[in-house]
């Protein structure tokens, strides 16, 4: 008997989970460096700038200094060896540790990817409500703008966020970082079309719990249509809401570079954005690896969460 097959199932989920995690992460790490390898153009050109005239000397000493005279295979295995123990390297273009770059970045991204999150399951729940409650009419309207909602793309909702709140009404700042109003107009721009769908989620299954036979009995004991939406059909749509809660937050960490660079925000999309444009390796490889680990263990605490709120699924 094998020691896979004799260790308790916690111990084989675990292993499966985090060698699934190694993957992604490798997978993630290769095509981010195999993408930058196939950016035309120069590196050393890019780190320079349009600007400035480089001699030969300037080149020779840049390209021996980040090693981008060794051979490609070389270099690949060096990345992954470095990344294996948890060495991001330094920033090509700052010329700083990676993981100081990092940590700068982390804290605006999290607060707009929290504040996000928040009006996303807010918008979910209104919308889903509304349906529960609302007669053929209202569900209508409601079915329309959720499709009208989820359609419009986050960048342009921004765009149109700066032009009514910060440019006409001037109630909140266009650009910025440093503020909580600031982080207002990023967070429904990135929330509006994620939370349009999240509500679909959550009225499909609030009609599955309404064809249910219970809740023809709980209705039976007098309960109203109120009280078993909200004590008895929001608990079954529970685990879908966390699954799709936890891949939005992941999202949202790994995907607002659009909405950073248009709101002007410090975080991961501006450093990300910057760092392609000067193939800045180290620092997109950091990131990318970053997301994918946030990726696969949002999904596996989502998992044990539902885990322990279903039964059925342990």
């Amino acid at each position: 008997m094998s020691i896979a097959s004799s260790a308790p199932p916690w111990v084989r989920e675990t292993v499966e989970r985090l060698a699934g995690i190694a993957v992604v992460v490798w997978g993630a790490a290769t095509l981010s460096f195999a993408a930058l390898q196939l950016m035309p153009g120069d590196t050393v050109d890019a780190l320079l700038g349009p600007n400035v005239a480089a001699t030969p000397e300037l080149r020779q000493e840049i390209v021996g200094a980040l090693q981008l005279d060794r051979p490609l295979g070389e270099r690949y295995l060096s990345f992954l060896g470095r990344l294996a123990v948890g060495d991001f390297g330094q920033s090509y273009r700052l010329g700083r540790p990676v993981s100081d770059v990092l940590a700068e970045s982390l804290w605006p991204t999290v607060q707009l990817a929290v504040a996000a999150l928040v009006f996303t399951m807010f918008l979910a729940l209104a919308l889903a409500l509304s349906w529960a409650l609302g007669g053929r009419g209202s569900r209508g309207v409601i079915a329309l703008a959720e499709l009208i909602g989820s359609s419009l793309p986050s960048y342009w909702l921004g765009i149109v966020a700066i032009g009514l709140f910060s440019f006409r009404l001037r109630w909140l700042p266009a650009a910025g970082s440093g503020t909580v109003d600031a982080v207002i107009l990023p967070a429904i721009a990135l929330a509006l079309p994620i939370g349009c769908v999240m509500a679909r989620v959550v009225q499909d299954s609030f009609a599955r719990s309404a064809a249910a036979p219970f809740t023809l009995t709980v209705r039976a004991r007098g309960v109203s249509r109120l009280g078993v939406t909200v004590r008895h059909h929001l608990r079954h749509a529970a685990a879908s809401v966390l699954t799709l809660g936890g891949w939005t937050l992941a999202s949202f960490l790994g995907g607002a570079v659009i909405i950073e660079v248009v709101f002007a925000r410090s975080g991961f999309g501006r450093t990300l954005v910057d760092a392609v444009s000067t193939r800045d390796m180290p620092v997109v490889t950091s990131i990318t690896v970053l997301c994918a680990l946030l990726f696969g263990a949002l999904n596996w605490a989502i998992d044990l969460v539902n885990r322990r709120i279903d039964p059925r699924l342990r």
